[in-house]
């Protein structure tokens, strides 16, 4: 494979607070703890290991070994959970919903950034060690958002009722689902094999936590990556304290929003607002709010309702009861790891950089956060194209009418760019305007108009001329409008639409270890790859 990198705000598909974190902008510094690179690592391994309990660790190994029981697991992912037991073990932890068959492609992204990071930092302080953590979204309740992938311009559903956490869903009625997919494969090997995968993981399996669990396993398991899944009873007993401050004294929604405040002074945009109680109840299948309302605690949607003595008691007897939502459950994810960074997307990033504060007041060692790797898969047919055209990868990301105009006016025998014209315009206009202070003041506003009038008949005029040589070189504007699509499917990132299936048809066992090989994350760069 051939590789490129491009920084993410020349793609110009991420966003601002994004792009701040990446060049280290003076005016987030206080919403994050060290920057991802070697030696804020250094300073994270100290912090941890002054904070994160040794017994926590027997439970974590304990209820791994459970969660692993009924796993093919490779001999490195065995040892990973071993050494999590060692006080010298540390996580880098990505998480994701349990999306249908992976979902989007930077699912795998998130992952390979994981696994690939622990080696880096392995080789960079081989006095520790560090595992690769997969955190399953098992508690989410928000079905509409996983229950689907695309494929080849194909939505594959399952389509059923849904309530409660996602990961306790029974898969009885997976086989419309499998049959569906199958349908739109072909018989070539790779297409046997993910038949065969999806049968495996979502056939044979009893809810989806499980299936997914397989899924993930059998694609990442042999890297040593450990799968954990967090509604668990004895997991959630080392997280009472947290959650008895939350229902008693609402300090998320206290300290978020005030960190929220100092964020909008910046400009940046909220990712999350906070409620009053930011946990659920979890029972059954339901998954509902937590409402203290006329000194009781309610849970929403439903006739349930606790005194405070009576929440209490239930937290202590079955804290599987209570589930975090989204700002709490990174919380949730420290407390039961020895953790070190937290691998995102951009949107993810974002709400944690809302929570530092939070995390300080309830004395919670804050992680380092990573944006996870992305990329663009293109063929070498699909460069050959770019090349014939004459267009550029970094061109590439443009919105398409900005790349097919300034490719218009690149070939075009005519200049269609007016803006020497329109300097000398404005330039004309000066003068007429300071005629007209020195003779009727009154006279600058007809001035002024009549200058607007002017320049908008020439941007109308360049419009109408690239308009006509758009039609000139339809050609060549239907060639570039193609091979972008391909690219991007819907004028978005293909990782943010396409499954990892479709480009497993084409380079089929390749593709998980091209990945490791070429995504470099601490070189915070988008990266291209050519097959």
């Amino acid at each position: 494979m051939i590789v490129q990198g491009i920084s993410y705000k020349n793609t110009g598909y991420f966003s601002k607070i994004v792009t701040d974190y990446l060049k280290q902008t003076a005016e987030l510094n206080n919403f994050y703890g060290n920057f991802p690179d070697l030696e804020g690592f250094k300073k994270q391994l100290e912090l941890k290991q002054l904070s994160f309990k040794s017994e926590n660790r027997k439970t974590l190994v304990k209820v791994l070994d459970s969660q692993y029981k009924k796993l093919n697991i490779s001999e490195l992912t065995q040892g990973n959970i071993k050494l999590l037991g060692e006080d010298n073990t540390f996580t880098i932890t990505t998480g994701h919903q349990l999306n249908i068959f992976t979902g989007p492609l930077y699912f795998l992204y998130k992952i390979v950034s994981a696994i690939n990071l622990a080696k880096q930092l392995k080789e960079a302080y081989p006095n520790y060690n560090f595992v690769p953590v997969y955190w399953m979204a098992t508690e989410d309740h928000d079905f509409e958002e996983i229950n689907y992938f695309n494929f080849k311009e194909n939505k594959v559903k399952w389509d059923r009722e849904s309530s409660g956490a996602v990961g306790r869903l029974k898969t009885t009625n997976f086989y419309k689902v499998y049959q569906e997919f199958s349908e739109l494969l072909g018989t070539s090997k790779n297409e046997e094999y993910l038949k065969e995968l999806f049968k495996k993981a979502y056939l044979n399996h009893t809810n989806l936590a499980a299936a997914t669990r397989f899924l993930v396993n059998e694609l990442f398991g042999k890297y040593g990556l450990v799968i954990i899944d967090g509604d668990n009873n004895v997991l959630k007993k080392q997280f009472i304290p947290i959650i008895e401050d939350e229902l008693l004294h609402q300090t998320s929604f206290k300290e978020v929003t005030k960190t929220n405040e100092q964020l909008k002074k910046y400009s940046y945009k909220i990712q999350v607002n906070p409620r009053e109680i930011n946990l659920f109840y979890l029972k059954y299948s339901i998954r509902e709010r937590i409402v203290f309302e006329e000194n009781s605690y309610k849970i929403n949607q439903t006739d349930l309702v606790f005194t405070k003595d009576e929440i209490l008691e239930e937290l202590y007897n079955y804290p599987e009861r209570f589930s975090p939502n989204v700002l709490m459950r990174g919380l949730y994810q420290e407390t039961i790891l020895p953790n070190l960074c937290y691998i995102g997307g951009g949107g993810e990033l974002a709400y944690w950089f809302q929570l530092k504060n939070y995390f300080e007041k309830v004395n919670v060692t804050f992680p380092i956060l990573l944006l996870r790797n992305s990329a663009l898969f293109i063929s070498s047919k699909q460069m050959q194209k770019l090349q014939k055209l004459g267009i550029s990868i970094s061109n590439l990301f443009k919105k398409q009418d900005v790349l097919v105009s300034q490719k218009i006016k690149e070939i075009s025998k005519v200049e269609i760019d007016f803006s020497t014209q329109k300097e000398f315009l404005e330039q004309q206009f000066e003068l007429l305007k300071e005629v007209a202070k020195q003779t009727d003041y009154s006279f600058l506003g007809a001035v002024n108009a009549q200058e607007k009038k002017q320049l908008k008949g020439l941007n109308n005029l360049e419009k109408r001329l690239l308009k006509a040589e758009k039609r000139k070189y339809a050609d060549i504007v239907d060639r570039i409008k193609l091979i972008q699509n391909e690219l991007f499917p819907n004028q978005s990132l293909e990782e943010r639409t396409r499954n990892f299936s479709e480009i497993y048809i084409l380079v089929g066992n390749d593709l998980i270890p091209k990945l490791i090989e070429h995504l470099k994350p601490l070189d915070l760069q988008f990266t291209v790859l050519e097959y």
